[in-house]
């Protein structure tokens, strides 16, 4: 008898429209989810989309004119990340695979994300800021390791690979 019928573990991956997201999502297969290594684990990969509002930035004439076409993009957008990445899940075999895909800052997402799936890890890619950029943009990863209730594992990109 093969499983005792213990739950699998979940991983959440973040992922986003970057080569750094990609890395990490690779990364995670190969080491934890390849079907030779036979682990447990469930995939549960998280967009984190933009809010309309948040995208435009303005409110005003024009304002209700653009709504519509952000919103648009955005969704066109999401469903390119999450079909990509499911693409990368498929060739390499990882069949346990869920997406969710939920508006607001990644930050947040990631971490209630963690939560709502009762997640033992979260993986997240780093975008490799200089420590102004992430002064100013705030980093992702950052803020993850100190509020996720759970392992974190930041997933660096090789300078060399491209």
């Amino acid at each position: 008898m093969a499983s005792t019928g213990s739950e699998k573990r979940v991983i959440v991956a973040g992922i986003d429209d970057s080569d750094f997201s990609t890395y990490a999502l690779g990364w995670t297969i190969d080491h934890f989810l390849s079907p030779s290594l036979n682990l447990n684990f469930k995939l549960v990969l998280v967009y984190a989309r933009p809010s309309v509002s948040s995208s435009v930035g303005f409110v005003g004439p024009g304002a209700a004119e653009v709504m519509p076409i952000v919103e648009a993009d955005l969704k066109r957008t999401a469903a390119k990340v999450t079909e990509y990445a499911k693409d990368i899940c498929q060739k390499k075999s990882v069949k346990d695979v869920s997406v969710d895909v939920v508006e607001g800052d990644p930050r947040n997402v990631l971490c209630e994300a963690v939560e709502k799936h009762h997640a033992s890890m979260l993986v997240v890619g780093s975008h490799g800021y200089g420590a102004i950029k992430r002064a100013v943009l705030g980093s992702v990863s950052d803020y993850c390791a100190h509020h996720a209730h759970c392992t974190v594992m930041i997933v660096k990109k090789p300078k060399n690979k491209h």
